[in-house]
């Protein structure tokens, strides 16, 4: 069935979210607004869209599907510009990591018969545009948080078409998903960011802990390297899960804790902003004491014997893996396939064999 869908922000899940209805539908016609040119340039230049809006307005109104993914405070913006135009029959849906405002939002708006909260868990610390792929949802969960009003058939269909992009949907309530995001995601975030700063705060002149703690401490603070103003708007749209999370945690986390339940922004920003900035400054260093894990992450397609291939031909090779396996939630990965070695020639070995079969490989 032919689907005309239409988007607001075109970012790296924007556009991954576009690229990969464009890949399993091809008859769709796409439409797209974003509040600067290039992205829409690139995707319409790329046949991932049909038509560039430069505005919000009545060319929605002929879309099945309308997608919000821009940020919360924007979506709300142009959700309450949408509602003129869009038909009664359309699903109008996000894809923000929140999601307790923009249904407060829907409930304000009368539009709890339509609105379908989304929440793709893939993504990457990278963002825009350039960074999206079509892959990036396969094997992924997709949650669903309907309005209260909406009908079973709209639940169904937007189940189906999120299926049908390759990703796995959960359908949960608005609360349910606040509450679980903030134990899965927004706490590890405040946790890799406070375990940074400490390092930065406690480390000597001559930066012995940050030479020591390169191999695994890198591996366990990847997270603090995404956006700062993404968390902080995260942190400010979710205190009441969050905060409730920090409860059963230590000491150290008492500031970050009153920080958040004070909204005090500034400091939520420079949380995340010093974390990335002296997490991103550590150099890949020789190992230390710790036993390094060699593992790559590997695009293919969900495919039947797509992964018995990969291991056939590291087989061949008398290369031996650890362990592999399909990432389901790939909010922060890249990559579908993980594989893990026992040691590192093995995985520098693989990485070759696989890049000259034309694999994308993804090192972290």
């Amino acid at each position: 069935m032919k689907l005309n869908i239409g988007f607001i922000g075109l970012g790296i899940i924007g556009g991954s979210l576009a690229k990969a209805i464009r890949e399993y539908h091809p008859d769709s016609y796409i439409l797209a607004y974003n509040r600067s040119l290039p992205p829409l340039a690139a995707a319409k230049k790329e046949g991932v869209i049909d038509e560039i809006c430069e505005e919000v307005n009545h060319r929605f109104r002929c879309c099945d599907y309308v997608f919000l993914c821009a940020p919360v405070s924007t979506n709300i913006h142009y959700m309450k510009l949408l509602k003129e135009y869009i038909s009664p029959d359309c699903i109008l849906s996000d894809v923000g990591s929140v999601k307790g405002m923009i249904h407060q939002q829907a409930v304000e708006l009368s539009l709890t018969d339509c609105f379908i909260g989304g929440h793709p868990m893939a993504g990457s610390e990278k963002t825009g545009y350039d960074n999206s792929k079509a892959r990036l949802l396969e094997n992924a969960y997709y949650i669903l948080t309907p309005s209260e009003n909406v009908n079973i058939q709209k639940i169904a269909n937007y189940t189906e078409l999120v299926s049908s992009l390759g990703a796995i949907p959960l359908v949960l309530t608005h609360q349910e998903h606040d509450y679980i995001t903030a134990g899965i995601s927004h706490l590890p975030h405040i946790v890799a960011a406070t375990l940074v700063n400490l390092v930065r705060e406690l480390d000597t002149e001559d930066e012995h802990m940050k030479l020591i703690a390169a191999g695994g401490f890198k591996d366990i603070t990847r997270i603090a390297s995404s956006s700062p103003d993404m968390w902080q708007q995260i942190c400010l749209e979710n205190p009441e899960n969050i905060s409730q999370t920090l409860d059963a945690y230590i000491r150290m986390l008492i500031q970050v804790r009153y920080q958040l339940d004070q909204r005090e922004a500034q400091e939520l920003y420079s949380l995340f902003s010093q974390a990335r900035d002296y997490r991103d400054s550590i150099e890949i260093l020789p190992e230390g004491p710790l036993r390094k894990s060699h593992f790559l992450y590997c695009d293919i397609a969900d495919e039947p014997g797509g992964v018995a291939t990969i291991a056939t031909l590291l087989a061949m090779e008398q290369i031996s893996i650890k362990n592999i396996g399909i990432i389901h939630n790939r909010e922060f990965e890249e990559g579908v396939l993980r594989i893990d070695f026992y040691e590192g020639c093995d995985c520098e070995k693989a990485l070759e064999i696989l890049k000259k079969r034309n694999y994308v490989i993804h090192i972290r």
